[in-house]
């Protein structure tokens, strides 16, 4: 099989793809067809050996893909043929990999393997974000930092379909028309967010801040919620990891919540299944479709990675492996 490589730590330059004995599974593992692999901020970190998980080169890249069973085992719930999402760890930018059952996902008829690529890591960490971390409810409203990349529009479209105003914080006119095609109603500059915020709110704040970028921008956030507002830490693809001065929790009864999805699940792995099974009407009703951005074939994986390094993408990156 052929399969997006790493063999040095010093960036997305360093992803060769090679040809590669195709996997052999456990007796408890789903063999799949990739189909489509999504791109993620810690496949950027791995190639630079900065993710909290360190494996040694060589190793292949991608933790979401899109494809079809090509073996499973009994009582895994899954057979030859059928269309699937998954989420390996490692091992997506290949033609083939094996997965654990209990990370492998019924990916509905109405949507392509492109947008299945684009599913399990975002929409279920900002699922797990908006709905056990951060209790949004419908007729509250939310401010999306980074609303362009995989997981801000993830959080823009799940944020919608449960009802919740959403305020998308974009860089760029093209990243702000991402964030809109996500189903963001408003759309307000990085710089100076904080002031755009207050008048599109009559100065009230919003109820829930969305965060995966960190930076600079932590102190504004928290300036910019409404009293009991709760701000989700996701991420840091600022690269500065913020502090908080606790004092400014008690102004207006804010809170700041960590939201570890991994170290959540892990121990819990039959937790991403009620995730998904909790998601699947709105995948199979088209309310959750990922806006991708970017397309590249399985050769130019390094480019694809290095799009999200610089920051530039516009919605999902996903390489076409088939």
């Amino acid at each position: 099989m052929r399969a997006a490589q790493i063999t040095r730590l010093d960036g997305p330059g360093s992803i060769e793809v090679v040809e590669l004995d195709d996997p052999r599974p456990k007796d408890t593992e789903v063999l799949i067809d990739v189909h489509a692999a999504g791109v993620t901020f810690p496949d950027v970190l791995l190639t630079r050996g900065e993710y909290q998980l360190k494996p040694e080169p060589p190793f292949i890249l991608g933790c979401e893909v899109a494809g079809v069973v090509r073996s499973a085992p009994d009582g895994s719930g899954f057979k030859p043929g059928d269309r699937v999402a998954a989420f390996p760890g490692f091992g997506g930018f290949a033609e083939c990999v094996a997965v654990d059952p209990a990370l492998v996902f019924p990916l509905p008829e109405n949507m392509s393997f492109t947008a299945g690529a684009g599913l399990p890591m975002n929409y279920l960490t900002v699922h797990f974000a908006l709905t056990r971390r951060g209790g949004l409810r419908s007729g509250e409203s939310m401010l999306v930092h980074g609303a362009a990349g995989g997981v801000g529009t993830a959080a823009v479209q799940l944020a919608v379909a449960l009802g919740a105003q959403v305020i998308a914080v974009v860089s760029t006119e093209a990243k702000a028309e991402t964030a809109r095609r996500a189903g963001a109603q408003h759309t307000v500059p990085a710089d100076g967010f904080r002031a755009a915020v207050a008048e599109l709110t009559g100065g009230r704040g919003v109820d829930v801040v969305v965060d995966p970028v960190g930076g600079d921008r932590f102190t504004d956030s928290l300036r910019s919620l409404a009293p009991e507002g709760r701000l989700l830490v996701i991420g840091f693809t600022g690269g500065e990891i913020p502090t908080v001065k606790v004092n400014r929790l008690l102004l207006n009864n804010i809170s700041v919540v960590g939201v570890g999805w991994g170290a959540f699940w892990v121990p819990r792995p039959g937790y991403l299944r009620e995730q998904w099974d909790e998601l699947l009407p709105l995948l199979t009703a088209g309310s959750l479709d990922p806006v991708v951005g970017s397309s590249f074939p399985l050769e130019n994986a390094s480019q694809a990675v290095l799009e999200l390094a610089e920051r530039a993408a516009a919605g999902k990156v996903v390489i076409q492996v088939r």
